[in-house]
């Protein structure tokens, strides 16, 4: 499997100037880690993550770092520091040396760059532009189909499944794509995420079941419950 396989997309992103209250509930409302800041042409600029946002001076938690790489940052890290404490948009807050991979790229590739980085997501990037994301989440969905050594390679017409559902469910008012991760695997889709209804569920699985090709829809979503 690759990336454009497994990917959560659409994407929420933001814009350089977007200010950080609204970034803050953007988060919240989609319920996402990580949100990626694109330039007026669409183009990955940073991404802005729950990490980047601890160490707001809000809240009063200073950054840790060793001692080594404090005294070989000097005083370059320590300003970097103060202004992501400061930060009042997007392109203020924003790491901007994100790690990216094609719609191409496999999974155990994938893999490593996460933990290389040591990063929880990673923005899938085609002809310049965001497309989707890759979570740990969604690599540990992919993983419970079976071993990644055992399982065949996708046919083209489970991916081909997968875009047909997507943009199905994009064009209906009721479905929050965003919400909703969806692998196909030999001819079964595979449903993850959080939904609002029993009734949501229902039309997930009837929207999947229109979709030609389709054999069975294996359901592991969980309606969203809210806490007061």
């Amino acid at each position: 499997m690759h990336a454009r396989d497994i990917m959560t997309a659409p994407v929420v992103c933001v814009a350089p100037d977007t200010k950080l209250v609204t970034i803050v509930e953007l988060m919240l409302e989609h319920r996402i880690s990580a949100v990626p800041v694109i330039d007026a042409d669409g183009g990955l600029v940073g991404i802005v993550s729950e990490g980047d946002l601890m160490h707001r001076k809000e809240l009063g938690v200073p950054a840790e770092r060793s001692w080594w790489l404090s005294a070989l940052g000097g005083r370059a890290m320590l300003a970097e520091e103060f202004v992501k404490a400061h930060a009042t948009t997007a392109e203020e807050l924003m790491t901007t040396d994100v790690i990216v991979v094609g719609e191409d790229t496999a999974l155990p590739e994938i893999a490593r760059q996460l933990e290389r980085n040591r990063i929880k997501r990673v923005p899938v990037i085609a002809a310049g532009r965001v497309v989707g994301i890759v979570s740990r989440a969604n690599l540990l969905q992919a993983l419970s189909l079976g071993p990644a050594g055992a399982a065949p390679q996708p046919l083209p017409s489970d991916r081909q499944i997968r875009d047909r559902i997507m943009a199905y469910l994009a064009g209906e008012k009721w479905a929050n794509a965003a919400h909703l991760n969806l692998v196909v695997h030999a001819g079964t889709v595979y449903l993850w995420g959080e939904i609002a209804s029993p009734s949501h569920r229902k039309a997930l699985i009837a929207a999947a079941r229109d979709v030609p090709g389709v054999d069975n829809v294996v359901d592991h979503t969980r309606v969203f419950q809210t806490i007061y």
